[in-house]
């Protein structure tokens, strides 16, 4: 599998052969994410204890964050 961004096809002849899957065609990703922004709302009302975890991060740190919030999470208004 190839990126056009990120990992581009090596030669010319190659990208020339390659194809789109359709669900990543522009309008079904906008479809997708109003889908999501139209639902967001009842999930974050459903899983109420839920926490955010930034996992842009080194994993040893994603994984101690989410090791501290399970055994002593932090108190939070509602």
């Amino acid at each position: 599998r190839y990126h056009t961004t990120f990992r581009p096809a090596p030669t010319p002849e190659i990208q020339a052969r390659l194809r789109q899957n359709p669900r990543d065609k522009e309008e079904n990703i906008q479809k997708r994410v109003e889908n999501y922004y139209r639902n967001v709302k009842e999930l974050e009302d459903f899983y109420e204890d839920a926490f955010y975890v930034n996992a842009d991060q080194d994993p040893h740190a994603v994984f101690e964050f989410i090791e501290s919030c399970i055994i002593k999470p932090l108190p939070y208004k509602k």
